[in-house]
């Protein structure tokens, strides 16, 4: 029986120990991948399949909000969905259309890029279609599956359980600098203008894991709750690995991998 309440330093601890000896930038492919190994095929598969994963962020945090009835964390947690699907800047009006004006539903909102458009740029700067993405042409079933496993853990587990599951980007900004450097050294093949993805997230990536780790530390507040947080932690990591694992095996034998 779980009797032993951490304290704060040893459950932050405890939640950064998984990152340690789990986060996926250790994955084989990502390794080829930063080191400059990866041919195109291989670097276009990869954004193919990440991709199924990008446009399902959103739904996994509109599955987190459904769940929680804490205002205040929902005022928080509720850009997340903005930053990837993209923001309005202009909403078409309520009126009737006069002779030889536009109508309302002809005005439709122009948006601020989100990231489910900034990785379609990134695409298309690596040669895939909008349509090859849109469609998931390329999409593999084990990533399939990793995916949609994460959603469902998401729309499932208590709340704060599935807000600890997103603390993996405590360690993302250190991968995604890494992986810029890499792509502007060693795959000047891409247009460096669909890079601006990992730009963007390098920043945010960081605000948002601060964020969900101070969600996670005053919610997750009994030592069962602590456990299942790390538990949870440790179960993304293995939805991120399983998905790597996938792209290995089916774009692993190019030849430059």
């Amino acid at each position: 029986m779980i009797t032993d309440l951490w304290d704060q330093e040893t459950f932050v601890a405890n939640l950064r120990a998984v990152g340690v000896r789990a986060y996926h930038d250790k994955h084989p492919f990502h390794l080829a991948m930063n080191e400059g190994r990866l041919s195109p095929e291989s670097l276009r598969g990869w954004v193919a399949n990440r991709f199924y994963y990008q446009r399902n962020i959103p739904i996994k945090d509109a599955a987190i909000l459904s769940n929680c009835p804490v205002r205040e964390v929902r005022r928080v947690w509720i850009h997340r969905i903005l930053d990837h699907d993209g923001t309005p800047t202009r909403t078409g009006g309520l009126q009737s259309a006069q002779p030889g004006e536009v109508s309302a539903a002809e005005k439709l909102p122009l948006l601020e890029e989100g990231g489910i458009e900034a990785w379609l740029r990134l695409g298309e700067a690596c040669g895939l279609s909008r349509d090859e993405l849109l469609q998931n042409r390329h999409l593999l079933p084990g990533v399939c599956f990793a995916v949609d496993a994460y959603v469902n853990f998401a729309r499932t587990q208590p709340w704060p359980i599935a807000i600890a599951s997103s603390l993996t980007e405590l360690f993302a900004p250190d991968l995604m600098a890494t992986r810029l450097a890499a792509f502007e050294k060693f795959y000047s093949w891409i247009d460096p203008r669909g890079l601006d993805y990992f730009r963007r997230r390098t920043t945010q990536a960081r605000q948002d894991s601060e964020q969900a780790l101070a969600i996670t530390v005053e919610y997750c507040n009994t030592p069962e709750l602590q456990r299942d947080a790390v538990c949870a932690l440790e179960f993304k990591c293995d939805v991120l690995w399983s998905m790597l694992d996938a792209i290995h095996h089916a774009y692993g034998s190019q030849p430059n991998l």
